[in-house]
């Protein structure tokens, strides 16, 4: 790799993947595979999800993710807040009805941001139709522009 080259986080894992197709956090898995991450499915019951293996907690993740999708309620999250912290990942992705709009949203949000996470509020899948999710984690100005 040349000098000045930067390499793109690539990866992710979604807590509260779904191995149902039809919902969200199955889609966002789908998509993070298209777009070249490396998806970690977060799933109790360690399910794969769109044929992608689960694990079954954050703690056992192979590797530090880059970025971790929530799709679970506020309250769950919150219960989760501790092992995000522990896996060294800096940005917190909060998608509709994890975000600050729900019950418990605006607690979440607070103690993440206390914890040194940098959250970002915004539909994984709107971001990954027009764009990359890192690009728009370190400069969230672009979620406006889409």
């Amino acid at each position: 790799m040349s000098r000045g080259t930067t390499v793109k986080p690539r990866r992710v894992a979604v807590l509260g993947a779904s191995p149902d197709e039809g919902k969200p956090s199955h889609q966002a898995v789908v998509r993070y595979v298209a777009a070249g991450w490396t998806v970690w499915p977060v799933r109790p019951d360690g399910a794969a999800v769109a044929h992608v293996p689960s694990v079954r907690s954050l703690a056992d993740l192979p590797e530090p993710p880059d970025l971790i999708c929530v799709y679970l309620n506020p309250r769950r999250a919150l219960g989760e807040l501790d092992a995000i912290v522990a896996t060294g990942c800096k940005i917190l992705w909060l998608n509709p009805g994890a975000d600050s709009n729900a019950d418990g949203g605006a607690t979440l949000v607070a103690a993440a941001t206390a914890r040194g996470l940098r959250v970002i509020e915004a539909c994984t899948l709107v971001v990954l139709s027009w764009g990359d999710p890192w690009e728009v984690a370190n400069d969230p100005s672009k979620i406006a522009t889409a």
